[in-house]
């Protein structure tokens, strides 16, 4: 039992497993559909989306996406955008020379090497500038409902300590340990319910844990009530 929380840890693989469960269940309840917050209408728009969203909300870059694809509708208008201007179309996402750059890179290189189709595998995701594994498992996901992985934002990175799921702070490392723990068939909508959880409850600062139906099973050392 935690003295910090009066929450009982599981010691054995079986109790581990029992609240693993029970942590599924409760998600499932509270984020039954919960799905990427980017707004996208193609795997294509979704890439950019996701580029564009590293260090940035997703709020921010939704407000930026519209008039960008208006501007550049296809790959090829990416492809052959001139780079500063496209850095000044994307400069409140922040990093925006560094984006600009993946951005076309990625353009001509599903051009190039891919017929102008967004990869379907997590080995030929990471052959595009920008691309690392959190972005292929959200356009693979997401766009194509292929479960290559499960994507570890910060929101999940935080959550998968906080619940005791993950002891790592790299997120490879953590995607490692929720890739063996969950269920396969549960990583995709996984993903997406920690990340809807973490904005909404499980904050960085101060998580409402008051409100939190987790917070039965959860014996973080910084809850903040239960």
């Amino acid at each position: 039992m935690s003295a910090r929380t009066g929450i009982k840890r599981p010691k054995t693989a079986a109790e581990r497993g029992a609240r693993l469960r029970k942590i599924l269940e409760i998600l499932d309840r509270a984020y039954p559909q919960a799905t990427c917050a980017l707004i996208h209408r193609n795997p294509w728009e979704l890439l950019v989306s996701t580029i564009l969203s590293a260090q940035c909300t997703d709020k921010r870059v939704n407000a930026v996406t519209p008039g960008l694809f208006s501007k550049y509708p296809t790959v090829a208008d990416f492809a052959h955008a001139n780079q500063a201007e496209l850095a000044q179309d994307i400069r409140s996402t922040g990093f925006f020379n560094n984006k600009a750059k993946a951005v076309i890179g990625a353009a001509r290189k599903i051009l190039t090497d891919f017929g102008g189709k967004i990869p379907r595998t997590m080995e030929e995701m990471l052959t595009l500038p920008g691309a690392a594994r959190k972005t292929a498992n959200v356009v693979l996901g997401t766009a194509y409902g292929i479960p290559s992985g499960i994507v570890v934002d910060t929101h999940v990175q935080r959550l998968a300590r906080r619940l005791d799921l993950s002891k790592q702070s790299d997120p490879v490392k953590i995607e490692q340990d929720l890739v063996r723990s969950i269920p396969k068939e549960k990583w995709i909508l996984f993903s997406h319910q920690l990340i809807h959880h973490g904005r909404a409850l499980c904050i960085a600062r101060k998580p409402n844990c008051a409100k939190c139906p987790l917070e039965a099973v959860c014996y973080s050392a910084d809850k903040t009530a239960g």
